[in-house]
């Protein structure tokens, strides 16, 4: 993938954090993590269980405090901002694409109204245009216009995803997170998701921050790749001269294990 940005290219980051240090108890789950992203730029954080993937993922969307360091957002500070400053964000200028997609959706509110209430979040208030534009965004994640005013609970685990991304989509955030929006799905259904995912960031200019433990995903998805272990940052840079030529380690030892899988 050609990626949108060189390492040193200059341009001004959308969100930056710097120095940020964790600790649950006597674990550290991050140590003096950096990170910044661009627009029009998808990042992805790997690592296997517990290297801190997630934790940061939260810690940047404003939803976990750390015990040091700075989150800026078009130069505001996020972590200095009240509960419902990022509630704002979150809904207008963030979206945010659980794991479980049962996370991000209402399951008692139909298909389309899923949808149409982020809308209705940001100021829409015409009926017709909302299920217009909620039609329009189930065609794009392919769930069919016939399923408009089913509930989620009676979509399969992969048509429960893309309706969540349809949902956190609608509005054009400038940031999207997403936290392994594939894991838990069938390999069919995961290369589907991805697909969609790609061709979605690329249409929509959008800047995403995605964590996974796959390193295939982050290949065909990453323009630049960080790799997490027990709450550090061991290597960092474009996503193919990461995976081709990895230097650290652990990094080649996660290499290493896709390529005799």
């Amino acid at each position: 993938m050609t990626p949108h940005r060189p390492e040193a290219g200059g341009l001004t980051p959308l969100l930056e954090a710097q120095g940020l240090n964790l600790r649950f108890g006597a674990i550290p789950a991050l140590i003096d993590v950096a990170i910044d992203i661009t627009a029009g730029e998808v990042v992805a954080i790997v690592g296997e269980s517990g290297s801190g993937k997630t934790t940061l993922l939260r810690v940047l969307s404003g939803m976990m405090a750390p015990d040091a360091g700075t989150v800026q957002w078009l130069g505001q500070d996020v972590l200095a901002m009240g509960e419902a400053a990022r509630r704002r964000l979150m809904r207008t200028e963030w979206g945010f694409v659980h794991q479980n997609p049962r996370d991000g959706l209402r399951l008692a509110v139909s298909a389309g109204g899923n949808v149409g209430e982020r809308l209705m979040a940001v100021g829409a208030r015409h009926y017709g245009s909302i299920r217009e534009q909620a039609l329009s965004w189930l065609a794009k994640v392919e769930i069919d216009a016939s399923r408009i005013d089913d509930l989620p609970r009676t979509f399969s685990g992969g048509m429960q995803q893309r309706l969540q991304i349809a949902r956190t989509l609608v509005t054009h955030p400038k940031l999207v997170f997403m936290d392994e929006p594939t894991g838990g799905l069938d390999v069919s259904v995961q290369a589907r998701l991805l697909d969609l995912i790609r061709s979605l960031s690329r249409e929509l200019g959008l800047s995403v921050l995605i964590v996974t433990h796959d390193i295939a995903a982050a290949r065909l998805l990453a323009d630049r790749i960080l790799v997490m272990r027990r709450g550090r940052v061991v290597e960092q840079g474009l996503t193919d001269r990461v995976l081709d030529d990895p230097q650290h380690p652990y990094t080649q030892l996660l290499v290493s294990s896709v390529l005799a899988a």
